[in-house]
Order: C-alpha cells, then structure tokens, then sequence
C-alpha cells in the first residue's frame, strides 16, 4: 500500500510538471530548454516507475503463487503422507488433487483482492484527504453586516491576510480602509509592495487571519480583471458574455469602451474567432482587454482592476480610462492598481503600499509625489502590438499577427479529437512489442511455453503413475476390470473433480519397480522434479513479464514526452492542454497497469488453450470436433463485442480530455469565477462532462456483463449437450461411463479456456486503445525541423550580427503574409528597437529569428551563417530573449534561475542582486527556496525580475526584449534599463517597444508596418521627419493624460 501510495504521489509532481511545461512551451523552446527540463519530468516518472517496479514485481510474486502452488502443493502433500508410512492410491490421489483445485481458486484470489482492497483504501485516503481541506466561505470570511454607512461600499478594520492559513507567507495588514459608493481608489508602490495581494484580500482569495472586512451588495460579486488576464479557449464572444445573457446595446457600448473593435474587424470571423487557450494566439494586451471587457459586461457595483493598463499603449490606456474606467463604470466603484501613476492624478483617493502594508492614504495630489516618477513624456507610454485606437494601416486583411497566427477562415480554431476507427491496427501491437524489447518479448513467450510444457509433464507423469497405480491394484485383486482405468484411462468420478488435467498417455511408458516402496518414491522424485522445473519457469515466466512491461512502460512515456517537446508551437495553440494531459495521465497509466493485467492473462489463457489442444490431440482426438463449431460461435460473439468495446474505450478517452482541459481552465481562473459568482455554471458544466465520461464507463461495462453472459451460456450450452447425447448413449448401454468423464471434463476446460480467451483478447485490444492514442502522438504528431548539424563549435557566434533577407512568413497556407519581404541588417554589438502598429510583424521577427516558425522564404543570417542550416540547439543556445509573460515552474530560486545548472551560486546571487531580488529571495531561503507552481510565491512583477536574471546569466551575445519590465514600478523600471545596457554593451539587442522610452536611446529603430520594413534609422532622425510613422507613434504617446478628465 505503501509503495501504491508514493507512486501516486509521484505521479501527481510528474502530471503537475508536465501542465506547467505545457502552459509555458513557448518561453521553453525560445530558451532551447527541452532536453534540462524534459530531463525533470524523466526524473519524476523514475520515481514513480520505481514504485511501480515493486508493485509489479510483487504482483510477479502473486502470479508465481497462483500458476505454481497447485503442483507445489500436491507434491508437499505426496510426499507428506508417504514419508509418514502411509500408502498412496489411486482414490487418495484423486481426492487430494480434486480438494487442492477447489481451494486453490480462493486462496490465489486472496491476494489479488486484498491489492485491490488496499489500493482502493489509498485512492479513497486521497479522496479524502482533499475532501477534508476547508472549503471556500465566504460568510466565514466577510462580516455578516454590511458596512453601517449606506454610502460605503468596503471597510476593513485591523485585517491581517496571508496567501496562507499560518501567515508564513507574507502577511497584507490594512488598519483601517472605508470606500465610498462611485469611488475610483487607486493603489500604488514598488514591485512585490502587496497591491495585487490587497485586491486578492477583498475578493476573499487570502486567508484572513484577523479583522473586519465588510462588502456592501456581496452577493452580486464583483468585477475582476486580475494581473496576468485569464482567457478561456472560446470566441471572444463567449469569453466576454461569460455565461451572461447576449445584449447587443451592453455588448456593443463595452467592445467600444474597451477598444476592442478594431481588432475585431481584421479578424476573419469577428468576435466568433476562438482565441487559443489561455488566449495564446493574442498579444498581451488584446488579453488584458478582454479580460476587463468580461468584467465590465457583468455589470457589478465594485470593480477590482489589477494594473489593466500595463500590457497596453498610451493611446489604449488613455482610451480605456476615459472610455471605461473614467466613462462607463464611472457610477460604479473602483479599485485600480497601477504603476502608471499619471493616470492616477483624477482618483479620488490614491493608497501606497509597502511591505504589505497600507502605510499611508489620501488625494493624488498628496500620494503621487511619493511615488519617484521618470518624465511623463517618455514614462510609461509605449507602442505594444495592440494600438487600437490609431489609425488604421494600409491593407488592413494583412494585419492579423496576433489573432490569426492559428484561426481558419472561420474563426474556428479548436479542432475536434481525432478518434480511430475499426479494429487496433497491427503497428499499434508492433509499437507495444518494440516498447518491451524484441529480446525480451521473445524471451517472455518461450518463458510461458516452457511452463506450460512443463505443466502438462507434469500432468502426464501423475498419469502415468495412478495408471501404474491402478494396475497393480487390479492385479493384486486378481480381478478382471474392463473400466477406464484399466485400459489406461481413469476413474470418471473422479476425473470430474480435476478436468482437463489428466490425459491417457498413447506412447509406452515406463514399467513399474517391483518394489512399491521404491516405486512410490521413485514416481515421487520424478513428479517433484518436474514441478521444480514448472515452478522455475513459472518464477522466470511472471519475473520476464513484470521487467517487459515496466521496460514498455518507461518506453513509451519517454517516446511521448520527447516528442511533444519537439512539437512547433503551432500544435500547442491549436491543441487545448488537457487533451495532452489525457495522454500523459489516463493513457499512460492504463499502459503501466491495466494493459499488462489484462495482457497477463490473455497469454495464461492462450498458453493454457495450447497445452490443452496438445492433451486432447494426443489423449482424445475426437473432442478435437468441438472445437470448429465452438470457435465459429465464440469468433461471432467476440466480434459484435469487440466493436462495441473498441470504441466505447475510444469515446472514454475523448470524453476524458475535455474533461480535464475544463477542470485546468476552472483552476487557472477560480478567482475571476469566485468574485463573479459563475463557481455554479462551471460546476454544472463539469458534472456535465463527467456524465458523458461516465455514460462511456457504463456501457463498457454493460458490454462486459453481456459478453460474460454469453460465454457462460454458451459453455453450459455445450456441457449439456455432451453430457444429454452421453445419458441416451448409456441408457441404450453404448457409452463408456469413463469416456463419459472424461469427456465432460475436457469440455468444461475447453469452453473455460475459450471463454476466458475471448473476455481477455477483447479487454487486451480495448487497452491497447491507449497505446494507439499514444501512439498517435508518438508517429504522427508534427515536428519542428532540426536542421543539420554544422562544425561550429560551441562559441560559433563570435559578433552578434544579424541579417534578415527578403523574409517572407506566413502563419498557415492560404492566410496573409505576417513578414512580407523582411530585408535589414543589425550590426554587432548594435541596440535596436522595433516598434509597429496592431499585427505589423513585431513578434513574428522574434519567432522567425528562434525557428519558433519556419519562413515560406528568405533567410536570416548570424554572422554570415544561415539559420535554417544548425540544429535548433546549437541555434537557440546563442540567443537570449527576456519574455513580456514570464514563466516559473514548481522547484527552487536555483532550478528556475538555471536549469541546466551551468553556474555558481555565487553568480547566481550576482544576478539577483543586479535585478533587486536579493533581499527578496533570501527571505524565501536562499537560492534553495521553494517557488511554487508558476512561482506563486512572487508577484507577476518580481518573476519578471527572476527572469531578468536568467538573460543576465547568458553568454549569448544577442539578447531580445520583450518588454520585460511592464509590471514594476517606474523607479526599478529605470534601475533596470542601466543594468541591461551595462551588462549588454558589447551585445546586441532587439528590443519590442511596448514602452518607448525602452528605445529611445537605442542606435537605430526599425519600423514595421503590414509586415513590411517601412522605416529604419537613429530615433533622432526618425522623430525629426515630419512624416514618418514613428514621430506619429512618438506624439501618440506624449499626448499623456489630457488634465480634463471628468471624474465620477
């Protein structure tokens, strides 16, 4: 039980694992990370396979005991009373075998039960160890009165919160805070200062560890846009409606407010095109955008805005305060975070965080000046991908980058799972067979034909010996016998009680010692041989069969794992997490467990049908005319079976992948569900998908019981009619009464067998079913093109220079160009800045530069070598790029800062004390400190630091910047722009302009526009030209916050 219950747990860290390597594949590859952390998930399935190496070799134990006690115990028994004095009959004999058969079943059930019992026990434990954990209430953590002012709408009095229930995390105490109905109450401070854990505390996802938190109208909820925006993969449409009534009037003023409608009308489908999960096919700030379009068409009464305006330009920022904060939720009350302090200046009240602290609060006027700013010009404006409300570019259908990376002509961009039809195909019995090991395979069959071989040995000389037996009995009584037995055959009754194991021998055997004594004991010695030679082959027969099937086990988890991260981005987009998880969680284990149960007994029952076929060829061949009828009438049966089987499997793991993609979108965003108040529709929703995984379950068992039914009719059925022909044969005095036994026996063990054959080959090719969907991925799923290996060396690129010519990209066949003839040059150790409207080609320069997408033609050069000509690793192994979304995984400040652990802690602490991180980490412990999945244990600001510090780590003497810094504040904001360009001056950089005060002192600044190359000079020539595209963008963003801004 013990060994169960840690192989679970080390399967729950290796699923865990492999869901947070899929929700950040892209930052994954653009690392050249694959190999460092697929190497973790290995480690984990290690784990779990040592595990399951000691539960399959105990069940290895249970099927030794099982094939070999009956041989063992007989011969213990033989041996017992003869070595007693006693004398050993044919009547003894008989009565001993019939008694160790008829225990035998219960006592090697005994143990199969109670593994059973025990795992159940653990899975239950698990159960309820879940179960037990204090659920989600919110009239335990808010006060039952409202606040006692009418025109209060929060108050919090001496409250202590914790993301944990010890306050061992860091602690957000509030002394005092009263918030006004129609309010817009802003929350500032430097990065990790606890703003974003304030708005948590109000929206009740901390544990309040002391004080009053009152909300007035709790039950309608609130209106939530947290920091990293959760997007669900759907339309835009039902991502905003969010299970809310369609209402055209609301829907079309909030696309307005939110200003989404742009980016709507270059889309082919509109607001019906399907976005990705977690919205991974738009820009960070088309997420955030729609994001808080759902909460605004909630329409609630208190709305908790967690830094909305980060990931967007100035002319979107302005748009949505003026349009939406300022404009349509102006009657509502607002909670906004922010570090983009000018457009605080109209709040009405403006709190500063430190610590987790709320240290001081009052007009922006008094607050703001607190806050170190950089010049309002330059500040916090920047050009993202997403400037929705500047005008329009030329040719609009060629403008679709962020959207239409993964989207049909339709908008549709989820797919239906692919299901196989008909019977399992032979290479999926291939794969399986290659997955154990040709060797081994082979090693496991001769294995099992040798134990059977040695069974029916066995068999054969106990007959020969009772036969011997009933010889000299017969002539000691000096009594003619034409029974059975005398002619070389047994006695029927008791051939009844041990059927289809004795057979009558056709070849001469050997003749019986003159004395009993030494007869007895030489017959003895010969039996006890054979059944040690059984029992060997047994023990090699279950131990072979346990090694193969751990051996395919780790085989075909390691096959699936490399291959899905070798798989382009593309396929993730398209493809929603849980259906992968299916693969790793539900089909692997059926391949570690199930399958080899199942299987185990289907080469029982095909060894035991050979052994018996051989008994009856050469005891009684005309039974052998049974099997053409039977076997005609077995195929029928198994046949309507195993198509309803195959497929009810196939349509329960369909089933089971929405299953789980529902229960992975629920858990990522369970805040935005819980302050809404849609936890109901999403818990109806799973029991939805559960019922229709569950319908599957049924009528596979249901089919289960029907073919169960059949068989035993069918084996009755042929019984009877034996034993009916055998009554009229012996009242008309023409049968045999020992044939007659005999018969009977080996019909009850022929349709057993045939039975047991059918149910076992049935259930085998219904688990196979989870070999063929891994399978599936193993062969067919797309890879990224390698390239070929070039004798570089490990420091090949030497300069840092970059040369894109005539690049041409485009997303799928049949859409529009992304980069249409691309053609510049940056020169080593060079600082240029990219900038450019909605889909003008921004981000596809960094995924062609990385090999993230292949270009239709061009090519892209580094220090005059052409990328297309390495490996992806020696390719992406040069290059560094900080991310806009940064991404942490479950492990140590160690593991996540290096992965592949090439550096010393010392330079680690380097690192972290150029990105401000020093005191933060080691208050957590040290370099050894524990993140927690996606580095929960930080805030969005400080993981984008931690990622900082892995590009500070690089040697790769090109570094790409995503606006990486567009979640701390403006004073870091501005240490850490120093930083990079002291520690990349020799380097060059390409550097996003989210922000464009991030590129203003870059040497040139290229540019983009339809995916065309339309601008490429220093930015002082550039804001010089009266024309230029880039001095639009420069006035777009120094425009600020006009001073007229109406409050509420």
């Amino acid at each position: 039980m013990a060994s169960n219950q840690e192989m679970l747990q080390h399967k729950d860290a290796r699923v865990k694992l492999v869901t947070e390597l899929l929700s950040g594949i892209r930052v994954i590859k653009f690392c050249g990370w694959e190999q460092a952390l697929g190497a973790r998930v290995e480690a984990c399935r290690a784990r779990e396979l040592g595990q399951l190496r000691v539960i399959k070799y105990l069940d290895a134990a249970c099927v030794y005991l099982w094939a070999a006690l009956p041989v063992v115990i007989s011969i213990v028994i033989f041996i017992t009373y003869v070595l007693m004095g006693h004398q050993l009959t044919a009547t003894k004999v008989f009565t001993a075998l019939a008694l160790v058969r008829m225990l035998i079943l219960p006592l090697n059930n005994f143990p199969w039960v109670i593994n059973g019992l025990l795992e159940a026990k653990v899975s239950l434990d698990r159960i309820q160890l879940f179960l037990d954990l204090p659920n989600h209430n919110p009239q335990a953590y808010y006060s039952p009165d409202p606040p006692a002012e009418p025109s209060t709408v929060l108050e919090l009095h001496g409250a202590l919160f914790s993301w944990d229930p010890v306050g061992t995390s860091q602690e957000t105490f509030i002394s005092h805070l009263e918030v006004k109905k129609g309010m817009l109450v802003g929350i500032v401070g430097k990065v990790g200062c606890g703003k974003s854990s304030l708005l948590a505390a109000i929206a009740g996802e901390l544990h309040r560890l002391r004080g009053h938190v009152a909300v007035q109208g709790l039950s309608k909820g609130f209106g939530l846009a947290t920091q990293e925006p959760w997007i669900q993969f759907a339309t835009i449409r039902d991502n905003i409606l969010f299970g809310k009534t369609f209402d055209a009037q609301l829907y079309k003023e909030v696309l307005e407010a939110c200003a989404l409608n742009d980016d709507l009308s270059i889309l082919p489908a509109g607001d019906q095109t399907e976005v990705g999960e977690k919205g991974v096919t738009l820009s960070g700030g088309q997420r955030a955008r729609i994001a808080l379009a759902r909460a605004v068409y909630q329409e609630k009464e208190l709305y908790l805005l967690d830094d909305p305006l980060a990931a967007v330009d100035a002319d979107v920022a302005n748009h949505l305060l003026h349009r939406c904060i300022l404009g349509m939720l102006s009657h509502t009350t607002r909670l906004l975070c922010t570090h983009r302090t000018e457009y605080l200046e109209r709040a009405d009240v403006v709190l500063l965080m430190e610590a987790g602290r709320l240290i001081r609060a009052g007009p922006p006027s008094e607050i703001l000046p607190l806050v170190q700013a950089v010049p309002k010009a330059w500040a916090e404006n920047g050009q993202e991908s997403d400037s929705a409300t500047a005008q329009s570019v030329q040719n609009p259908e060629k403008t679709k980058e962020g959207l239409e990376e993964e989207q049909s002509t339709s908008g549709r961009l989820l797919q239906e799972e692919s299901k196989k039809e008909g019977a399992v195909a032979l290479h999926v019995y291939q794969a399986y067979w290659k997955a154990v090991g040709q060797g081994l395979a082979l090693a496991i069959l001769f294995s099992l034909l040798l134990m059977q071989a040695t069974r029916n040995a066995a068999d054969w000389w106990l007959s020969h010996w009772i036969s011997q037996l009933k010889a000299e009995n017969s002539s000691q009584e000096a009594q003619p016998s034409t029974s059975p037995a005398s002619m070389g055959l047994f006695s029927p009754q008791l051939l009844l009680f041990s059927p289809g194991n004795l057979y009558t021998p056709v070849f001469p055997l050997p003749k019986a010692a003159p004395n009993g004594s030494s007869d007895i004991r030489f017959y003895l010695t010969v039996y006890a041989t054979i059944a040690g030679v059984n029992s060997l082959c047994t023990l090699l027969r279950a131990v072979l069969f346990a090694a193969g099937t751990l051996q395919a086990a780790a085989t075909l988890h390691r096959r699936l794992l490399h291959r899905v991260l070798m798989a382009p981005v593309t396929f993730f987009n398209a493809t929603p997490t849980g259906r992968i998880l299916n693969r790793f969680s539900s089909d692997v284990a059926c391949a570690d467990d199930s399958l080899p149960f199942i299987l185990n007994i289907l080469l029982a029952n095909a060894a035991g049908l050979l052994g018996l076929l051989a008994v009856l060829g050469s005891g009684l061949p005309w039974l052998l005319l049974l099997l053409p009828p039977l076997s005609i009438m077995y195929y029928h049966v198994q046949r309507h079976y195993r198509a309803s089987s195959r497929e009810l499997r196939r349509l329960g793991s369909l089933t089971l992948s929405p299953l789980y993609s529902h229960l992975a979108d629920t858990l990522a965003g369970l805040s935005v569900l819980r302050a809404t108040g849609a936890t109901y529709r999403f818990e109806e929703e799973n029991l939805r998908l559960l019922e229709l995984n569950q319908r599957c379950q049924f009528a596979t068992s249901a089919t289960v019981q029907w073919l169960d039914i059949r068989l035993q009719l069918m084996g009755a059925a042929v019984v009877s009619a034996i034993a009916g022909i055998a009554l009229v044969q012996h009242q008309q005095g023409l049968a045999n009464p020992g044939l007659v036994g005999l018969s009977l026996s080996y019909a009850l063990s022929l349709t057993g067998l045939l039975s047991g054959l059918v149910s076992s080959f049935t259930q085998t090719e219904a688990m196979l079913v989870s070999v063929e969907r891994l399978e599936e991925y193993t062969c067919d799923l797309p890879q990224e093109p390698q390239g070929q290996p070039l004798q570089l060396g490990t420091g090949w690129l030497t300069q840092g220079g970059v040369e894109f010519q005539d690049v041409v990209l485009a997303y799928r066949p049949g859409l529009p160009n992304a980069l249409d003839g691309v053609t510049f040059c940056v020169q080593p150790g060079e600082k240029l800045g990219i900038v450019g409207r909605t889909g003008s080609g921004k981000s596809s320069l960094l995924l062609v530069l990385f090999r993230l997408l292949e270009p239709s033609s061009g090519r892209v050069l580094l220090d005059g070598v052409d990328t297309s000509q390495l490996e992806l690793a020696q390719l992406r192994s040069q290059l560094a790029i900080i991310p806009q979304e940064p991404f942490l995984f479950s492990g140590t400040v160690r593991e996540n800062l290096d992965p592949q652990g090439l550096h010393k802690d010392r330079t680690l602490w380097q690192a972290l004390e150029q990105c401000h991180l020093s005191e933060v980490i080691t208050s957590m412990g040290g370099l050894d400190g524990e993140l927690g999945e996606g580095g929960r244990s930080l805030s969005l600001g400080q993981r984008q630091l931690l990622c900082l510090a892995r590009a500070l780590l690089t040697d790769a003497k090109i570094l790409c910047i995503d606006e990486a810094t567009a979640s701390v504040d403006q004073k870091t904001d501005q240490l850490l722009q120093q930083t990079i360009c002291k520690r990349f001056a020799n380097k060059t950089v390409l550097t996003i302009a989210h922000r464009l005060n991030t590129i203003l002192n870059s040497d040139r600044v290229l540019v983009l526009q339809a995916g065309r190359v339309v601008e490429l000079d220093s930015p002082a020539t550039l804001r010089n030209q009266p024309h230029s595209l880039f001095q639009q963008l420069l006035q777009s963003s120094q425009q600020g916050v006009p001073a007229s801004l109406g409050g509420p």
